[in-house]
């Protein structure tokens, strides 16, 4: 702003002059001219032009009479205009690079095709949790990111529902879907290396992935040539190669190996260099013994299960002093198999055709009248 235009707004919020005509007494609101030295019948004449201040217009804001003045009005009307407005720019500068949440038909987002969670991961008590947050506030509250693998298609009335494939979230999307809700979803435009870095890294942040479970993941980029070597990808992923190298081990372990524990989830990183090694000097003794613990140690803590694959102990002894299963062998082929677990658990199972019905009925009511005994 000018000086001059400074001036004349600074002249112009000034409270307007006092009116240079004053009622007389008694006439209350009629103006009248000021007696002169000739007395009463002395004429009168109108009072020389005097500077007066503008009159306020309507609002309070003074009317000027000139260009100048009017541009000084006009900006002096708007600097609380553009306060309010840079006010806002500022905070509207935070919700820079936001995208949009949208509420998907949680029937329309598939898995991703590097998808890492076995099915034991939406059967534990942290993933009951979770369900149960995601009911209680009526849907993810934490969107999921997902992008488009088909656009919509069909007839103008009846288009086909857009298909996602989702880039992480996967146990939200499942709880969703479980109990159908809509899930909220950030929709983004990327390829298939991008998505796979995004789901890798999000599921690294949140530190609930099983060693197994990152070790599929890493199997799969690699196996459908994603990345040509484990240095590139963790490179591209910024990790330890070593982890990769790891993860990958874990991952490629025989199915009977992996079956032998109750769960993949307990198998630990650290536990990838023994099973390898055994692995490689005594393969077949590996499995066997993998097929030896799924039969005679239905409830196997998993440090018991990795002794038992690596030769440290037998299947079936726990604490490698005192026998904890056996074999009572009878005519025919018949035979029974006897197992204490590590908590003092007992049970004896018969081969098929080992026992009749009446023997079962005989062998149950006996166990009944040991069971009885105090």
């Amino acid at each position: 702003m000018s000086k001059k235009l400074a001036a004349k707004a600074s002249l112009i919020q000034l409270p307007p002059a006092t009116p240079l005509v004053s009622a007389m007494p008694g006439t209350p609101g009629k103006p009248t001219t000021p007696a002169t030295p000739g007395g009463a019948g002395a004429s009168s004449a109108p009072p020389a032009a005097s500077p007066t201040r503008a009159a306020p217009a309507a609002g309070g804001m003074p009317r000027a009479k000139t260009a100048p003045g009017s541009m000084a009005v006009f900006m002096v009307s708007q600097s609380a205009a553009v306060k309010e407005a840079e006010a806002l720019r500022e905070r509207l500068k935070a919700f820079d690079g936001a995208k949009p949440v949208h509420a998907l038909d949680a029937q329309n987002v598939r898995p991703s095709r590097w998808a890492n969670r076995h099915p034991h991961s939406f059967a534990d008590p942290a993933f009951e949790a979770l369900k149960a947050d995601i009911a209680s506030a009526g849907g993810n509250v934490q969107p999921v990111s997902v992008r488009p693998v088909q656009a919509p298609g069909g007839s103008a009335a009846a288009p086909e529902p857009a298909t996602y494939e989702l880039v992480y979230g996967h146990r939200r999307h499942r709880a969703c879907l479980e109990l159908g809700l809509p899930v909220q979803a950030m929709v983004v435009e990327m390829d298939d290396r991008a998505l796979f870095e995004t789901m890798e890294r999000e599921n690294r942040a949140r530190k609930n992935l099983s060693a197994w479970e990152q070790g599929m993941m890493y199997r799969r980029a690699l196996d459908e040539g994603l990345y040509p070597s484990q240095r590139k990808l963790a490179e591209s992923l910024d990790v330890d190669v070593a982890l990769v190298s790891k993860s990958l081990s874990l991952a490629r372990l025989p199915d009977a190996v992996v079956a032998a524990f109750n769960s993949p989830l307990e198998i630990q990183f650290r536990w990838a260099r023994p099973l390898a090694e055994a692995l490689q000097k005594d393969p077949d003794g590996v499995l066997q013994r993998a097929a030896s613990i799924r039969q005679e140690m239905p409830d196997r803590p998993s440090s018991a299960v990795l002794a038992a694959l690596t030769g440290q102990s037998q299947p079936g002894v726990l604490n490698r002093s005192t026998p904890r299963h056996g074999v009572v062998e009878g005519e025919g082929g018949r035979e029974a198999r006897w197992l204490r677990d590590a908590r003092g658990g007992f049970a004896l199972k018969f081969t098929a055709g080992s026992l009749s019905e009446a023997d079962q009925t005989e062998l149950l009511a006996q166990v009944g009248r040991l069971l009885a005994k105090r």
